[in-house]
């Protein structure tokens, strides 16, 4: 699939939390073909300190206004100076990169769990699923209610369920603990967050023997598999992330083998 870099416009800066916001920009030239689960990486300009790109992935996409929605966590200087854009700046965008979710066929009964801003692969996928003909159903985990994000557009898409480390909202645990996660027959499970919540994800899927992929949140410099900071162990090599990736199959990882 063909890469661009484009300067993109902002039309919303959007704060969910003290640490989250959506940032929604629109392409003069319209949008290319993206997959869900690819990623952007952003030009972050006036930051002293930030020298490289910062990996983004696509949280949703409106091809009728021709804008990407990205979901952020601030976490440094670099995405701290993206918090503070205004609609009508620019950012300098080189994009889609990455591979994509497998999606399901008619008739499969899938499930789409996250943590904190992991889940921001989730929302796309879940939209791109759902115009496929299936259902999707989320199960969503944070640390506690004030850290709750974009539920709205989740439950717009399927049902949702929630957990919370601290039982305020939803069940007491983590996503694994939900009981419809547990006690229902799932056909595919899709997963994008910390890797421990995802390594207990895995670990729960490989036991039922359930189809399961996870998005892989390695440090990136290029994401164009040059520099080889993003590196992960598989049954078939070393891969980058950013190219091979970031989405990849339970069983091709090694440190579910080890997990």
């Amino acid at each position: 699939m063909k890469k661009r870099v484009e300067y993109l416009t902002v039309t919303e800066n959007k704060k969910l939390t003290d640490s989250f916001f959506v940032l929604k920009v629109r392409s003069g030239g319209g949008l290319p073909e993206i997959k869900p689960g690819q990623f952007v990486q952003a030009l972050v300009t006036d930051s002293p300190s930030t020298f490289l790109r910062r990996p983004l992935s696509v949280h949703d996409v409106d091809y009728k206004t021709n804008t990407l929605s990205l979901l952020v966590q601030i976490a440094g200087p670099g995405t701290e100076r993206l918090s503070r854009l205004v609609p009508g700046e620019t950012i300098n965008l080189l994009y889609p990169l990455g591979n994509s979710f497998t999606l399901p066929v008619t008739g499969e009964k899938v499930l789409l769990t996250g943590g904190g801003c992991g889940m921001a692969p989730l929302l796309y996928l879940g939209r791109k699923i759902k115009e496929s003909g299936v259902q999707p159903h989320f199960a969503l985990g944070f640390r506690n209610r004030s850290r709750i994000l974009s539920y709205e557009e989740f439950s717009a898409l399927g049902p949702v369920w929630l957990s919370t480390e601290d039982g305020s909202e939803g069940h007491r645990g983590f996503v694994t603990d939900i009981p419809a996660f547990r006690g229902d027959k799932w056909d595919k499970v899709y997963s994008c967050g910390p890797e421990p919540m995802m390594k207990a994800v895995a670990a729960l899927c490989r036991q039922r023997e359930i189809f399961c992929e996870v998005s892989l949140e390695n440090l990136m410099a290029c994401g164009m598999g040059i520099c080889l900071c993003c590196t992960v162990p598989t049954t078939s090599g070393n891969l980058s992330s950013c190219t091979d990736g970031p989405v990849f199959n339970i069983n091709d990882l090694k440190w579910q083998t080890s997990g």
